[in-house]
């Protein structure tokens, strides 16, 4: 039987700390999110291809592993962040306290009730899925690495335990987790969730 192996790896910590990026905001990784990341890979390097978000936060990381092992780096538009609207580049107590109900309805309801301008969430997980297909399709029997996004890596999941859109903000992805997604014939199995491959042969 052959498989597929596709790990997902959430970029660390960005400059600006807590905050709603979307895929407007395009800060770079801070001091400690370069070693969370690192720390989370280790010295494993088992990967075939590495694909990345567009965004410095993920393609910055994602060239230097590719430089350091040789492996080849594609980046991927469709592996961005999910748009938060009007709430891209507010800290998220801002939101908390100065848009209460606002946030109170997006968390009860977050495919509905979405932020002023934001993507529609059904659009996010069709274009993070359509991607994530044709990564597998086209790695066939390889192991992966994508480099993206807390709201990519759960789009992802999601889909691939049947999970409803309602759900999605109820994954928690942590700065530098590593996600393991195992394909075969029978479909695609989770394996990981906020994982570290250090120490792994």
């Amino acid at each position: 039987m052959t498989e597929t192996i596709v790990d997902l790896i959430r970029h660390g910590e960005p400059v600006g700390g807590r905050r709603y990026r979307g895929h407007n905001i395009d800060d770079p990784l801070t001091e400690k999110g370069w070693t969370q990341m690192w720390e989370a890979v280790g010295d494993y390097h088992a990967w075939t291809q590495i694909m990345t978000s567009p965004l410095q936060r993920c393609q910055m990381f994602a060239h230097r592993l590719g430089e350091r092992y040789g492996i080849p780096v594609a980046i991927e538009p469709r592996f961005k962040e999910v748009g938060f609207g009007a709430w891209e580049g507010l800290r998220h107590d801002e939101v908390k306290i100065d848009r209460a109900h606002e946030y109170r309805a997006f968390v009860n309801d977050p495919v509905n009730q979405r932020p002023q301008g934001a993507e529609v969430l059904a659009d996010f997980i069709e274009r993070v899925n359509s991607a994530y297909a044709d990564t597998v399709e086209k790695y066939r029997d390889q192991h992966c690495l994508i480099v993206a996004h807390a709201g990519v890596i759960r789009a992802i999941v999601a889909q691939t335990i049947f999970a409803p859109p309602t759900g999605l903000y109820r994954i928690k992805i942590s700065y530098g987790g590593i996600t393991r997604i195992r394909h075969t014939e029978a479909g695609g199995v989770l394996e990981l969730l906020n994982a570290r491959l250090a120490g792994q042969a």
